[in-house]
């Protein structure tokens, strides 16, 4: 009996190896429709039973599923499981701000290690990411790196990135992070330590009246808002949560704007300003020099990202310096070791350089405001 069952172990593993082998092949593609039990239990010569076993190891596997009264398919895993050199790179944006430089930095290694890309944008969507995700599992790729969409609002489409993991697509989060993903790998700056320092530049120069400019709905507004309010505290100045502007990505343009104009035409003392981002700074500088004043001799204004760029009158920012291909090349390399299999860190944090400019200024004595 022990002889009889060994017999049609070694059956069924050896016809289990041979449909793994015809799986994997170049004649096979996702979708495509096994032979039934009875043709293959003809063509091996052995009892429906036997082939079925076999295929129920391919099923666990997850490179076949069944049909109830179809039959069965080859499965969506299987399109990944086969190298194809391109790699995929999801970001908010692809030609504005810092974008194409991070991309930059992930081409230059990519490309020298024979990867295409893949290039996606969400416009910072949530809609636009699961779209996206939802594309890219559909099509032939060996990994992802992805810039998280509202990174500070919940991620509700956690099974996509799931579903990558069950077909083993390797990704990297960089810039942003979900909370509920925070374990994954990730490449990042570290934004509280940078608005912090900004923070504590204004501080240094005697400013008092400090105002913040942050993004509520991605995770790099959070932490820099963070920085903010852990300088002002370390400076025993109390944080006034009615000196902070929160926007959303799509009033970007206009309630930074407005919203300090509306400040600073109210009356209310206003010194200096941190903002979310460089971008943002140029829009308040705009929206100061209309009310008459003058930066950064009235009013000393931050940025972030170092944009590399002026404004109309030739000002440069005081900012925090982004390594924006450095950033790019990191998760780049870090990708590689995980398709390669290899041991690499889960988590990089870049550290922050402050950059001085032309748009703080020190505090004349008789203007610091006491109390």
């Amino acid at each position: 009996m022990q002889d009889t069952d060994n017999m049609r172990e070694k059956k069924y593993s050896g016809i289990e190896a041979e449909l793994r082998e015809w799986v994997f092949s170049d004649q096979c593609n996702p979708g495509d429709r096994l032979p039934s039990e009875n043709v293959l239990a003809a063509r091996y010569k052995v009892s429906r039973q036997t082939v079925r076993k076999a295929l129920e190891g391919l099923e666990r596997e997850g490179y076949i599923y069944a049909v109830h009264g179809s039959g069965r398919y080859i499965s969506e895993r299987l399109l990944h499981r086969k190298k194809s050199g391109n790699i995929a790179v999801v970001m908010t944006y692809l030609s504005d701000y810092i974008f194409p430089k991070v991309i930059s930095g992930i081409d230059e290694v990519l490309s020298s290690n024979g990867y295409d890309l893949i290039l996606k944008h969400t416009n910072n969507s949530r809609h636009g990411e699961i779209s996206c995700l939802t594309e890219l599992l559909e099509k032939d790729i060996d990994g992802i790196i992805i810039e998280p969409s509202k990174s500070n609002l919940y991620c509700r489409h956690t099974e996509l990135f799931e579903k990558m993991e069950k077909y083993e697509i390797p990704y990297v989060f960089i810039q942003g992070e979900y909370e509920a993903m925070a374990d994954r790998p990730h490449v990042l700056m570290n934004d509280e330590q940078g608005s912090f320092l900004l923070t504590r530049h204004l501080i240094d120069l005697g400013h008092r009246e400090i105002y913040g400019i942050f993004k509520s709905d991605d995770s790099q507004g959070q932490k820099r808002h963070n920085g903010y309010a852990r300088a002002l505290a370390e400076a025993g100045i109390p944080y006034d949560p009615s000196r902070v502007i929160w926007f959303y990505t799509e009033d970007r343009k206009v309630h930074p704007y407005t919203g300090l104009q509306r400040i600073i035409r109210s009356g209310k003392p206003v010194d200096a300003v941190v903002c979310y981002n460089d971008q943002i700074a140029r829009h308040v500088i705009r929206a100061i020099r209309e009310t008459g004043k003058r930066v950064p001799e009235d009013i000393s204004v931050t940025g972030y990202d170092n944009l590399e760029s002026s404004s109309d009158d030739g000002m440069h920012l005081t900012t925090i310096v982004h390594p924006k291909e450095e950033l790019g090349r990191l998760a780049a390399e870090m990708l590689l070791h995980m398709i390669r299999g290899e041991n690499t860190e889960q988590r990089i944090v870049i550290e922050p350089e402050l950059l001085v400019r032309e748009s703080t200024r020190q505090r004349r004595r008789q203007e610091y405001h006491t109390g």
